[in-house]
């Protein structure tokens, strides 16, 4: 039996060396428009495509590339869109097996944050107000 169902590929959050450099690429190659939600202040930066697509937060150049704990330039996490209602039954079902995660609210959305067997950080994501609002 599945715990939970998974709608969709919410977005991937990469660190970037210069965020105009990134911005200007992705919306000119790929096409994919600028999305800024007031409430997050200047980072991350949205761009999507419909309802899937890329958070660009800036890189701190002067980390190490390689530890895990670095915040250089890498894909920092990946995200999976969940309803509210699998929201929660994803939190029920990680308690119950005792797998380690952590919430974060982000206003519009809240998160449930885990690492995976090589330490990659997934996220889980719900939409807090209405999907016709948001994605415009």
């Amino acid at each position: 039996m599945k715990p939970f169902d998974i709608n969709f590929l919410d977005h991937v959050a990469i660190r970037v060396k210069d965020i105009n450099d990134s911005v200007n690429w992705y919306s000119k190659v790929l096409g994919l428009t600028i999305y800024k939600l007031e409430k997050w202040g200047e980072f991350p930066i949205f761009m999507v495509s419909g309802k899937s697509g890329i958070a660009i937060f800036p890189a701190t150049l002067d980390d190490d590339q390689f530890p895990m704990n670095s915040k250089n330039i890498k894909i920092d996490h990946f995200a999976f869109n969940v309803s509210n209602e699998d929201f929660i039954k994803a939190k029920t079902y990680f308690n119950e097996i005792n797998e380690a995660f952590i919430f974060q609210d982000h206003h519009y959305f809240h998160s449930i944050y885990l690492k995976d067997p090589d330490n990659h950080t997934v996220e889980l994501t719900t939409l807090l107000i209405d999907e016709n609002q948001f994605y415009k």
